[in-house]
């Protein structure tokens, strides 16, 4: 009996306050287990397959932009219950969850930065935020950093992450579709270049308004872009759909994308684009 006790195996004990990190992750696409440390040094790619993995807005922020360079002008606008919304729970409760997830108030991280030297107003969508989906607070501040680009005389840069319109704000999540349209066409009027990158996925009302309205339109290796989903298509069609439908390098062969960029030549081809577009002068390398 004493040998039994003492040849037990017994359960890990749980130290009090301890914080393990994850330390490796296991790409969706090949299964490759790949350090969380060479992720990051490819921009979170895949380096045996090449899958672009997701990423939360701080994190695009690194990859686009110049390091140090940005300055945040969003987070100062907070989202309401207007409608009172409940489903399984109710609309605050879902809305704290998120923002506790995120350290965010909203599925929107704007700011201004440089670009290889460039400077712009970034907009860049955060999936990680319920979905990344569209409510009064991503369209007023989508709204207010195209005021801010044609105010400043700054091209607009956005990074689209959306599985679309907010349920739980109904019809004013609609809204958001004509009135960041209209702020984006204040652009257009100062002839300020916007340029639009969409992200796996881009999907919704987000991809019938401000995502797909832009003067240059890229889109990251394999993204699902669409409006609606594969199957609600296939069922009101009823026919098959062909192969890689609504992924980026279809979406291009067909005319629906100016290009598709690998995440790890983002800025350099950004700002390429944007010297062009902008004549900015060729930024100078320092040692």
């Amino acid at each position: 009996m004493a040998l039994e006790h003492f040849f037990r195996r017994r359960r890990p004990q749980s130290q009090a306050g301890a914080d393990l990190p994850e330390l490796w992750t296991k790409c969706p696409a090949c299964k490759e287990t790949v350090y969380n440390k060479d992720l990051d040094a490819n921009s979170w790619v895949c380096p045996r397959c090449g899958h672009h993995l997701r990423l939360d807005a701080q994190q695009r922020v690194g990859v686009l932009l110049d390091p140090g360079s940005f300055e945040q002008l969003s987070g100062r606008v907070f989202p309401a219950d207007p409608l009172q919304f409940v489903d399984t729970e109710s609309y605050p409760e879902r809305l704290q969850r998120a923002q506790a997830k995120t350290g965010r108030p909203e599925a929107i991280l704007t700011g201004r930065g440089r670009i290889e030297g460039v400077p712009v107003i970034a907009a860049v969508m955060d999936f990680a935020f319920s979905g990344g989906s569209m409510g009064s607070v991503v369209g007023e501040e989508i709204a207010r950093a195209a005021e801010a680009a044609a105010e400043q005389g700054l091209p607009l840069v956005l990074v689209a992450a959306s599985g679309g319109a907010r349920m739980q704000e109904s019809a004013l999540s609609l809204m958001q579709m004509a009135k960041t349209t209209v702020a984006l066409e204040g652009l257009h009027e100062k002839g300020l270049p916007y340029i639009s990158l969409l992200s796996d996925p881009t999907t919704g009302g987000v991809t019938a308004s401000f995502a797909t309205i832009a003067d240059v339109i890229i889109a990251e290796p394999g993204a699902l872009i669409g409006f609606a989903g594969p199957r609600v298509i296939q069922q009101t069609i009823r026919q098959n759909l062909p192969e890689g439908f609504q992924r980026s390098e279809f979406l291009l062969e067909h005319g629906m994308l100016d290009d598709v960029v690998d995440r790890r030549e983002q800025r350099a081809y950004l700002a390429r684009l944007l010297r062009l577009l902008t004549r900015a002068p060729q930024a100078e390398v320092t040692g």
